[in-house]
């Protein structure tokens, strides 16, 4: 099953951070996210997005 979007606790696993972390970028518009009830949800292409615009040159 290919997932397209990811909870914040999936992202602070992959990323290494506290889930905290997440809500905080999610909050500063950092990172854009869906809620849906009382839960988040971010697609798959915004989190790429939010890598590539994190990138070091």
């Amino acid at each position: 099953m290919n997932k397209d979007y990811y909870t914040p606790q999936e992202l602070a696993d992959k990323l290494r951070v506290n889930v905290m972390t997440i809500y905080r970028y999610i909050k500063a518009r950092k990172l854009t996210a869906h809620k849906i009830g009382k839960e988040f949800r971010i697609p798959k292409s915004e989190f790429n997005r939010f890598l590539d615009k994190t990138k070091t040159k």
